[in-house]
């Protein structure tokens, strides 16, 4: 059965740290290094002495936290979480880490993905007296350990993951550990980092992407394995296992936009990842023109690879604006596709008299798409040709990314020909299936490409 979307799926970021004098800080710019995978809300949790100290709010990390907050967040571990709610469910109840107090002592949560029978295990919880205090899946996780009858919180754990389907990625701070857990298909990344600390030994270090490990000059050690749970401590790090699931999947989609280029994710470069769908969409969706130009900044890798395969030009035709916000105020005399303009001009000088194509990652709905080939159109180019450098958009994620449903996503409802005439351009491209995994270097049995093709690797609830 086909679920709707419930309310509950994040993109977020997750950060831990153990051993460090400067916990807090290091948490702080490891999620500045995140931030693109949530805007709306952001925290850090610290332990100190047993005890966890807690700053979370709506908004960006940079504007969020202070040098109070951060000198106010003592200890030598921290949890940081960024998140994007992305059905308007953006509440401070619903900002984490989530934190509660159990028998054993505090527990903090950061949790990345979506739990796809969450809905089920609530109304389990509360028809046996538990009381919820945001929309979220994760809380939903403190509940089933809230309810665990053992005091060993390890063995509580595994228990309550176990009945968890879908996606997570957690960082998980207690009174005396910090847990790093992927969900046993892996859907989405979870990384352990190592950095020197101030008595000369390893700190250990959890992120969603590499990336964040290059800002604070951690090394990378390796991915956390689908399934595995790894428990640091004053002891040293150590790993338990979840049962094995009948198969990996990997989301393909992390590649494609979600990652940052600069991150190592499921053990491959995604800006090499992106260039590659840029190649394979050349050999796939040749067209002649003068010009190959990215929208920018997501399509800038695969223009990059586009160009290199076919022999024709790369040239940043499309200038974006970097300094704009989710909201703008707009002028009251109309101005055509105002909303695209402020963030992306076209360079006339570039593309007046050109056959241009014109490289991005997805058409979602298909109209900042028209409006694009629109402005392209306007700076005087004679011929616009769209190439995407994934598949259709065919279907919504279940398990973490922000997609609309079935019926908002233009691929899922029109036909090449349909969608080419609606958007207005001469011609239009997408990359196969198949493309997609020769380029990733994956295949259909470790990664979920289910918003491509369908294949949804879990049973999906209404």
């Amino acid at each position: 059965m086909i679920a709707k979307p419930d309310g509950f799926h994040d993109e977020c970021g997750v950060f831990g740290i153990w051993d460090h004098s400067e916990a807090s800080r290091l948490t702080y710019l490891g999620l500045f290094a995140l931030q693109h995978r949530g805007q709306e809300s952001c925290g850090i949790v610290s332990l100190n002495d047993g005890q966890h100290i807690h700053h979370k709010a709506l908004g960006l990390v940079a504007d969020k936290f202070k040098e109070p907050h951060l000198d106010r967040l003592k200890g030598r571990a921290a949890i940081g979480h960024v998140r994007y709610a992305t059905t308007g469910e953006n509440l401070l109840t619903n900002a984490q880490p989530l934190t509660a107090m159990l028998g054993e002592g505090p527990v903090a949560i950061a949790h990345n993905g979506n739990i796809v029978n969450a809905q089920i295990l609530k109304k389990e919880l509360q028809g046996e007296g538990a009381i919820f205090q945001g929309s979220n899946d994760t809380e939903v996780l403190l509940h089933l350990l809230a309810r665990d009858k053992s005091k060993v919180f390890e063995e509580c754990l595994m228990r309550s993951l176990a009945r968890l389907e879908g996606a997570f990625s957690l960082a998980i701070l207690t009174k005396d550990q910090l847990i790093a857990a992927r969900d046993p298909m892996g859907f989405r990344p979870l990384s352990l980092g190592k950095i020197k600390n101030d008595q000369g030994g390893d700190s250990w270090v959890v992120a969603s992407e590499t990336c964040a490990f290059d800002l604070i000059e951690a090394q990378f050690v390796r991915d956390i394995k689908p399934g595995e749970i790894v428990v640091i401590e004053k002891g040293g790090i150590r790993s338990h296992w979840l049962k094995e699931a009948p198969r990996k999947a990997q989301c393909i989609f992390e590649h494609v936009y979600f990652s940052r280029p600069d991150s190592v994710v499921f053990s491959r470069g995604v800006y090499e990842s992106r260039k590659n769908l840029g190649k394979y969409l050349a050999k796939e969706c040749p067209v002649d023109a003068d010009l190959v130009i990215p929208v920018p900044d997501s399509g800038v890798a695969a223009a990059l690879g586009y160009a290199e395969e076919s022999k024709i030009p790369f040239d940043m035709g499309i200038i974006r604006n970097h300094y704009v916000g989710r909201t703008f105020i707009e002028p009251r005399q109309n101005i055509r596709s105002f909303g695209v303009k402020v963030k992306l001009n076209p360079m006339s000088s570039l593309l007046k008299g050109k056959r241009v194509i014109v490289i991005d990652d997805s058409i979602v709905r298909g109209t900042t798409s028209k409006k694009i080939i629109g402005l392209v159109r306007a700076a005087g180019a004679t011929e616009v040709h769209l190439r995407i450098a994934a598949p259709p958009t065919t279907g919504p994620c279940y398990y973490g990314v922000d997609t609309p449903s079935k019926n908002e996503l233009i691929a899922a409802n029109n036909s090449l020909e349909e969608i080419r005439k609606f958007i207005q351009a001469d011609s239009l491209g997408y990359l196969s299936v198949q493309g997609l995994f020769n380029a990733v270097r994956a295949d259909s049995e470790t990664f979920c490409a289910a918003c491509f093709d369908g294949k949804y690797p879990t049973k999906l609830y209404d």
